[in-house]
């Protein structure tokens, strides 16, 4: 055990509902919230620089000779002469007319990716989405380094992160009580939060500040291996986009499970640190 164990070990007393425990500490509060901003900001500037170009390829080059796009959202025109916005996805095309493509009213409709409410500033502003993005961004690199060196340190990544052995073996137990909504509060974290944050903090995170470092020509000219690692520019942003996709559905789905475990004690838990579990019973999970 830890110092740092043994003062949690203290600090957890006994409640008539069940334990209160001291389930997070101080950096990871801070850097949950920091992320929780930051990422907020980045997509929704990230979706302004996007409409610059809506389309996304795969490979070093893009242009009206390559044929190596893979997503794009356009207005185009139909036979019958009517404007509609259309995104393409491997060559299949589908109409999204109000969403991506073309939005806005119909008597003053906007050609664009991602709709003005989905964009910050809401208006097309490339030089200013690229400002506040290139803010935020730095925030976020710090935050995570912040949480690497910190959880190094205390044990966070070993012991809540990296899923067990014991875990892996507990992992269709653990998927057929969230199917059920059969949720467990030890204080632990149970095996799919540990595969999910594990993805998230360790391969998506590493993976979505590679790939915007290698779109920087600045930092083409002083690590241009990157270019070699992600085959190219145009295949960086296409992963960036796909990150940025994956995380959405994470925080989606991480915000749904929080309000079926129990908004009040999780939410107290992110702030204050302080957690409750089940009454006088101990579980292998928890939610």
């Amino acid at each position: 055990m830890t110092i740092i164990d043994d003062i949690e070990s203290r600090l957890t007393h006994q409640g008539g509902e069940g334990r209160v425990i001291y389930r997070h500490r101080i950096a990871t509060r801070i850097t949950h919230w920091t992320w929780a901003i930051a990422l907020f900001f980045l997509l929704l500037s990230g979706l302004q620089i996007f409409n610059a170009h809506p389309e996304l390829y795969i490979g070093e080059q893009s242009g009206f000779e390559f044929d190596n796009s893979v997503l794009s959202m356009r207005a185009m025109q139909t036979a019958d002469g009517k404007v509609d916005g259309y995104t393409t996805i491997f060559g299949q095309s589908y109409k999204t007319t109000g969403v991506f493509g073309m939005s806005g009213p119909e008597d003053n409709p906007s050609y664009r990716g991602f709709p003005a409410w989905a964009t910050l500033p809401s208006y097309q502003d490339l030089s200013t989405g690229r400002v506040i993005h290139f803010f935020f961004a730095w925030f976020f690199v710090a935050a995570f380094l912040t949480w690497f060196v910190a959880s190094l340190i205390s044990g966070h990544l070993r012991r809540d992160i990296l899923p067990s052995v014991a875990d892996i073996k507990g992992l269709p137990k653990s998927l057929s009580d969230h199917l059920r909504f059969r949720f467990h509060h030890d204080g632990r974290y149970n095996v799919l939060q540990k595969l999910a944050y594990a993805g998230i903090l360790l391969v998506i995170f590493p993976l979505i500040i590679l790939t915007g470092i290698t779109m920087s020509p600045g930092m083409n000219a002083a690590w241009p291996w990157l270019l070699d690692v992600f085959a190219g520019r145009q295949t960086a942003r296409t992963i960036h986009f796909v990150c940025m996709a994956l995380l959405v559905a994470f925080f989606l789905i991480h915000i749904f499970m929080v309000i079926a475990a129990g908004p009040l004690n999780e939410m107290r838990s992110i702030i204050t640190g302080w957690y409750r579990t089940d009454p006088e019973k101990k579980e292998e999970h928890t939610a």
